[in-house]
């Protein structure tokens, strides 16, 4: 002896009944199409000049090669080699000798460009090429 519930032979015999065929759930059912919706934040595609790397502390240096690491723009060596401390000692413009502090504003473009430099003169491939990575960077 079998025993089926009567809500569920109910509904069995309504959706199978043709009279009821036209109250059908699915046979109502429209899909509009929309405008999309107005974005609320959006990113500029042009955002102008970047950050001035002639005067940038290097705390600020070390934020910009994060979001360039985390975008895509720089490997992991140039991000390493941009986070890494710096002389504690620099020359500044006007030939005295300053000392660096991590919000200090600093000529981070000549720093990487002048080691670049002695880099090609001295012959270290790996270097060399790490030091173009960040100096391209810098320049985008």
């Amino acid at each position: 002896m079998e025993i089926f519930s009567v809500r569920s032979s109910q509904s069995l015999l309504f959706k199978n009944n043709p009279n009821n065929a036209k109250s059908s759930k699915t046979s109502d059912i429209q899909i509009e199409t929309r405008a999309p919706a107005p974005a609320s934040f959006q990113i500029e595609d042009d955002v102008g000049e970047g950050p001035d790397f002639t005067a940038v502390s290097p705390g600020e240096l070390r934020n910009y090669a994060r979001q360039g690491f985390d975008s895509g723009l720089i490997d992991q060596n140039t991000y390493a080699a941009i986070s890494e401390p710096l002389p504690m000692h620099a020359i500044d413009p006007l030939g005295n000798l300053s000392s660096v502090t991590d919000g200090t504003s600093f000529n981070f473009l000549d720093y990487y460009q002048n080691q670049l430099q002695i880099a090609m003169s001295i012959g270290d491939s790996d270097e060399v090429q790490t030091l173009k990575s960040i100096v391209s960077f810098l320049n985008a």
